[in-house]
């Protein structure tokens, strides 16, 4: 966290960030304690640290801030996710006051779900940073 907030203090309230799996609750548990502002946050894939991810043993993320996110954000999912579900995903995003969209089956949203420079995540990520 503590990196997180010095990235962001040097790059000031324009900053969007884009965060993936564990880095989804690393940006909750950020959001919870800082005092700083940021244009935007694109959550990518949040994994369950209490369901499917449990056995991954994580350490440091659970339990993951149930607070509205002070600035807009955008969680995205994957039906098929190994490390998470649908339900857990729609439930972040609504704890966190957060816009959600399910992409389809891509796995976890990564290298190995084959989506390339991933066009449709760039235009989810426009729409958010254009509102």
């Amino acid at each position: 966290m503590a990196t997180l907030e010095q990235a962001v203090a040097s790059s000031g309230p324009r900053t969007v960030l884009v965060a993936h799996s564990l880095g989804c609750g690393l940006v909750a548990h950020w959001a919870a304690h800082t005092r700083l502002r940021i244009r935007a946050a694109m959550l990518v894939a949040p994994p369950d640290p209490e369901g499917p991810a449990a056995e991954l043993n994580i350490q440091g993320f659970v339990p993951v801030p149930d607070l509205p996110l002070a600035f807009p954000s955008l969680v995205v999912a994957s039906s098929n996710d190994p490390y998470s579900s649908l339900e857990h995903a729609r439930g972040a995003a609504t704890r966190w006051g957060s816009r959600w969209h399910n992409i389809g089956a891509c796995g976890h949203i990564n290298s190995d779900s084959g989506l390339g420079e991933w066009g449709e995540g760039q235009a989810l990520l426009r729409s958010l940073v254009d509102r």
